[in-house]
This record gives structure tokens, C-alpha cells and sequence, in this order.
């Protein structure tokens, strides 16, 4: 088993540089959307065979050190009590506004409201068994309650800015029970055989830092902190927090997953020798010559200057489309530049 993804992600050496991509079973590939013609998003999230199909297409034909399960970070809200489409982007009919919305919203049992997950990571751990470790995720809890508030996607995500500021005692409610439901999913996770957590907190960077360590930090750290996690390590990505790493720090993650607006040997220095990291290229770069995309993973490798403990990854998910011919060769860059 290729466990470098693993040993970097506790701070081991390895004998060159793990590598994965976030999005990395997506549109830009041409495998991904010959299964996703015969049947819309949701279904795809909800077929285990044809989930666990899409998972391994990139470890085949990329040549990544780990796989992500293929979800989306959604899927657990639906069973609260909200019903989801995708128009593309997620859509709420009922956006959580009140307290009595809130009240309203039930803490889902993964093994009887979302099987389809738990079956999707039984099947790949048996398909991926001797090959590379799969990493399960869930978004964070201030991620998931945007969408929420919201209802969908957001330039400015005022209103549940306004809900934190203006009714304090809603956002802690609606707050409170998405951290349990997510506490609840990522350990179903866990047991059904997931070898890594990721938790995306896309939106956290919208705060300043200091509403970030008020109002967001308290229940990271809460859901961090209640995952059965003693052999596997927990991701935590935060996008736009270059400016507050010490606090993210404070959630407890193994592995602090980097965005691309921070220099990745900064970071190190901040957050010191034991904290893992994961990142940080520009997704565009993918865009770029093989040249220049080869010169750009070298940059981001000596920032790390060759220390423990570092993933190579994109500083948010590739884009759709990217050629994946440039994806593999990144992959291949990483792993001939980093070898030891």
C-alpha cells in the first residue's frame, strides 16, 4: 500500500512528496462525465457503484497518492429537514431564517438517512485495498449553515452575517445542531472505513478574525474534537485564512490545508514543526505550459525546503476544464522533484 499521503499527514518522512487534488474526481475529466451523462448530481452522489466509480477514475489515471470520496459536502444537510437541488450550484427551497426553522431541523442517523455514503466507502476501501489510503470529508459547520442561510451560493453572505450579529441566539442554535449532525456523519465515516477526514471550510475566510475566532472557531474545534479520530487524521481547510493561521491552528486539524494567497514556507514558519500542511498551487496554474506548471510545483516545494509533513495539493479544487493531460503531468512533476 502506498501510505506516503498517511505518513506525511502525521509528520513522517517519506520518500517523496504525497500529491492528491481537491475536486480531483470532476468535470475536467472526460472518464467523470461519461458516468455523470446517464444520470443528474444528486443521483451520482446517492449511487454507491457509480460514486465509488468516480472516486478511483483519477487514482487511475492521474496517479494521485490518495482518494476522496465522491459527495458533496451537502449531502447530510438534506436529511435535517431541507430539500437540495443543484441548479447547478446547491439550492435551498427553505432556508433556515428563525428559531423556529431551526427547531425544526432533525440530526439525521447516517447509517439509516445517508447509506449510500457509508456504502460507497465500503465498497472503495475494498477496491482500493493495497493502493492508496481514501480520504472521507464533510464541510464545516459554518460552511454548511451558510448554504442554510443562504439558501444557495452568495457573493457577500449577508444574511447570515446579519443572523450572527443581529439574532446571536439563532446563529448558536442552527450552529450547535450542524455541528452535531456533522460530528455524527464524519464518525459514521470513520467506521464505515474512511482513513483520513477532510473538512472544507470554504466560506470561514469571509470573516475577519476576529468574528472567525468568535463565532466559527468554538464549534470547529467542538466537531474536531468529538471525531473518533485516534489513527486517522483530520484536514482542516479553511480558504482566505492566510491572515489568521495561528487561529485556525486552534481547531485542533493534524494537516492545515493552504489556499494559494499564502507562501507555504511562511505558513510553516507560523505554524511551526508539528503542525502538517497541505497545498498550495494555484488552480490556474493548470492552465499554463508544461513548463511553467513544472517551474511553479519546484516553487512550491522549496517553500516547503524539504521539511516532514507536507501533501502537495491544489489551493482549492481543479477547475473544470483544465486539460487533465497538465493534471497528470503535475503529479508527475511533484513526485520526481520531491524525490528523496
Amino acid at each position: 500500500m502506498n501510505n506516503r499521503f498517511l505518513d506525511a499527514c502525521w509528520g513522517k518522512p517519506v520518500d517523496r512528496t504525497p500529491v492528491w487534488l481537491m475536486r480531483q474526481a470532476g468535470r475536467y475529466l472526460p472518464e467523470y462525465m461519461a458516468v455523470r451523462s446517464k444520470c443528474t448530481f444528486l443521483e451520482l452522489c446517492k449511487t454507491p457503484e457509480l460514486a465509488a466509480e468516480v472516486t478511483i477514475q483519477p487514482v487511475d489515471i492521474l496517479g494521485v497518492d490518495a482518494a476522496i470520496l465522491f459527495s458533496d459536502i451537502l449531502t447530510p444537510v438534506e436529511p435535517m429537514g431541507l430539500k437540495l437541488d443543484f441548479v447547478p450550484g446547491p439550492v435551498f427551497e427553505t432556508p433556515v431564517r428563525t428559531m423556529a426553522d431551526v427547531e425544526r431541523l432533525r440530526i439525521p442517523n447516517p447509517e439509516e438517512d445517508v447509506p449510500y455514503v457509508l456504502d460507497t466507502i465500503k465498497i472503495l476501501r475494498k477496491e482500493l485495498a493495497g493502493r492508496v489510503p481514501l480520504i472521507g470529508f464533510g464541510g464545516a459547520p459554518f460552511t454548511l449553515a451558510c448554504y442554510m442561510v443562504e439558501g444557495k451560493g452568495s457573493k457577500d453572505w449577508a444574511t447570515i452575517k446579519r443572523m450572527m450579529y443581529a439574532a446571536p441566539e439563532v446563529y448558536a442554535a442552527l450552529m450547535e445542531k450542524v455541528t452535531m449532525m456533522d460530528m455524527e456523519y464524519l464518525n459514521a465515516q470513520i467506521r464505515a472505513g474512511a482513513q483520513a477526514i477532510q473538512i472544507f471550510d470554504t466560506w470561514g475566510g469571509v470573516l475577519s478574525p476576529t468574528d472567525y475566532e468568535k463565532f466559527v472557531l468554538p464549534y470547529t474545534r467542538k466537531l474536531i474534537n468529538g471525531l473518533n479520530r485516534q489513527n486517522t487524521p483530520v484536514i482542516h481547510f479553511v480558504k482566505g485564512a492566510g491572515t489568521m493561521l495561528e487561529t485556525v491552528q486552534k481547531a485542533g486539524g493534524d494537516v492545515m490545508g493552504l489556499d494559494w494567497h499564502v507562501n507555504l514556507g511562511k505558513a510553516r514558519d507560523v505554524l511551526g514543526p508539528n503542525m502538517a500542511v497541505q497545498g498550495n498551487l494555484d488552480p490556474t496554474v493548470l492552465y499554463a505550459p508544461k513548463e511553467v506548471i513544472e517551474a511553479e510545483v519546484k516553487r512550491v516545494l522549496d517553500e516547503n525546503a524539504g521539511r516532514p509533513g507536507h501533501i502537495f495539493n491544489l489551493g482549492h479544487g481543479i477547475l473544470p476544464t483544465v486539460p487533465p493531460a497538465n493534471a497528470i503531468h503535475m503529479v508527475e512533476c511533484v513526485h520526481r522533484l520531491s524525490q528523496k
